[in-house]
Formats: structure tokens, sequence, C-alpha cells
């Protein structure tokens, strides 16, 4: 059994992740929302680009159908999501987002694979995606009780960015079987926060940038570097050690991270209906995401197949009994910030970009 030792990267990333959603929402109260996205997704595009130089050639040229494929996953996973997300955190809570988008994105997206395959669900997954959704709805109608009539809107926003953030997932699994996935990440993330800067330049004359402290600056930065390249990198060791299944499953701790960051920080907080249905929607997450697949060999922590297995093995990557190539990108193990965190190349470590 390995030492908790091993599981520290994977914790740090996930209270990197969780930490992200405040941290964010700070920025919004100091520039308009656009303009604190293009900060922190420029200057994460900037880092992601030296760990790229840092780990090595960026190898071959990527093809033109892959181009146009990574700036697709920019608009989406970059542009709109961080759009939906930074616009929403103006309206509501920090803490909503931390709960709503990373627990509603893998939902979506096993729903999303399951009809793009035209496979069935097992009943596990199909009590866990009721439950997500009931949770989801419960979650809302407490939105619509608060105080602050707003705070319905910024959730429903919530809910676009984790749509954005499925879509991005799987356009992501075809192009993360033909290119690594720091490369895809980092280009798609300089599209991304491009397109963010050409939005975001109307604002920009309207910001008193000469009053904005120290604070606000180390702030961009930690978002830019630790929830950003930090995070990235120490995901992968993570995987390494101990797999993608066991990696995907740290999932969870994001939306308590999150939580936990904006009660400490923000003086956030839930009311009862929002409580109840975060733990609906979590419970019913995990359901959906961790169904078993038919027995036809079980995964190991690597994710390689091993034949003469009966035994089923814990499904996260949503792929609903698909096979899962190098490469491909199982949604359990998306980060929830504006990253890609595919495998690159399930069970080698040493061919990590």
């Amino acid at each position: 059994m390995r030492g908790a030792r091993t599981y520290l990267p994977l914790v740090a990333v996930m209270l990197l992740w969780g930490s992200a959603f405040a941290g964010s929402k700070i920025t919004t109260a100091v520039v308009p929302h656009s303009v604190a996205a293009f900060l922190r997704f420029g200057g994460g595009a900037l880092m992601l680009w030296l760990v790229l130089r840092w780990r090595g050639a960026p190898g071959p040229r990527v093809a033109g159908r892959d181009r146009l494929a990574i700036t697709l996953l920019g608009a989406l996973g970059v542009f709109c999501y961080n759009l939906a997300l930074f616009w929403g955190l103006t309206l509501a809570p920090s803490i909503d987002g931390s709960v709503i988008v990373p627990v509603l994105s893998p939902v979506v997206t096993t729903v999303v694979v399951a009809v793009a395959a035209r496979t069935g669900l097992s009943g596990r997954r199909v009590v866990g995606l009721a439950a997500a959704v009931a949770g989801a709805v419960v979650f809302l109608a407490g939105s619509a009780s608060a105080a602050n009539g707003a705070r319905l809107g910024g959730d429903l926003l919530f809910v676009a960015a984790a749509v954005c953030w499925s879509a991005y997932t799987v356009l992501g699994r075809r192009v993360l079987a033909r290119i690594p996935a720091l490369r895809t990440t980092t280009y798609a993330t300089v599209a991304g926060a491009v397109l963010l800067g050409v939005v975001a330049a109307p604002a920009m004359p309207a910001v008193h940038w000469g009053s904005l402290g120290a604070g606000f600056w180390l702030n961009i930065g930690y978002l830019a570097v630790f929830p950003t390249a930090v995070a990235y990198v120490l995901y992968y060791q993570g995987v390494a050690r101990v797999g993608p299944a066991r990696a995907a499953l740290m999932m969870f701790v994001v939306p308590v991270a999150g939580a936990s960051c904006g009660y400490l920080f923000l003086g956030e907080a839930m009311n009862l209906p929002q409580a109840a249905g975060s733990a609906g929607m979590v419970v019913g997450a995990w359901l959906a995401v961790t169904g078993s697949r038919p027995a036809t060999g079980s995964q190991d922590d690597s994710g390689h197949r091993a034949g003469g297995s009966s035994a089923a093995q814990p499904d996260l990557a949503g792929a609903v009994g698909e096979e899962q190539h190098p490469g491909q990108l199982p949604p359990g193990e998306l980060g929830v910030d504006g990253q890609l965190c595919g495998r690159g190349t399930a069970g080698n470590p040493g061919r990590q970009p």
C-alpha cells in the first residue's frame, strides 16, 4: 500500500485548484471580469509556455487540422469557460462556483459521451445522474431564495461554464490521441488568452492601473503560477505515481477546498437548500463517474488493459465502456480551472510532455 507521501502532490493540486475560485472572485471586485480573466490566463499562458520549454523541445509541428482543433479548444475551454466563470463570480459567491463547476462538468460529459457513442448507461450511472440533476435543481432553488437576487444568475453562469468545460473535454479527447497533453494545454491556453484579450481590450482604459496595489498583482501572480503551471506539473507527478484512476478520484477534494477558501477568505456561506443540493450533486457525480464498465478485462492503475480478468474496474473516463487509448482524455482527470489534464501516454511516465 502506498504511503501518504505518494498522494501529497495530488492533494496539493486539488487545494490549488480549489483556491483559484476565491482568488478569482477577489480580482473581479477590483477590475472588470473580462480584464480579470485575461490577466489570469494571459499570465497562465505565459507560465505554461515556459513550462513547455523547460520540459524540452516542443516536438513535431502541429498539423493544420490539429491547429484548428486546438484553437477551438481554447475558444471553448479558456475563452467561453472563463467568461462565464468570471462573470458568474461577479454575481454569486465563489463557493457556488467551486461546487457547481467541478461536480457538474464530469456529469454532463458522461451524458454527452454516452449519447455520442449510442451506448447504454449502467443502473449505477443512471441513479448517479438523477441524483446529480436533482441536487443541482435543489441547489439552484436555494440560490433563487437567497437574499441576493443576482446569485441565481451567477449560478446559471457557472452551469454554463460546466457545459463549456464538458464540450472542451469531449473535443479534447481526439486531439490528445495525437498531441501530448502539455502542448495541447499550452497552445489552447494561448489561443483562449488572445480571445480574452480582444474582449477585455475595450474595458482596459477604464481600469485605474496605478491604483492597483501589490496585493492585487500578487493574487494575479499566484493564480497564473500555482493553480495553472505548478498544479499541472504536480498533477503529472501524481498520475505517474498512483495511476490515472486513483488520481481522478482526488478531484472530489476540489469542492471541499473551494468551499473552505470561500468561507475562510471571503466569509461566504451556503443556505440549507444549497448545502443539501451540494451533497446530492457530489454523491450523484461520484456514482456517475465511477460506474462499472463491462467485464472485458480490467484496467490497471497505469491505464493499461489487462486481459483475462473478469473484475470490473471503476470507469472514471466517462467513456461508457470504451477502451481508453494512450493520450485519450478522461473527464475525471480534468482540471477544473482552465487546464486540460490528459494522461499523455498511459502507463509510461517517461513519455509525458
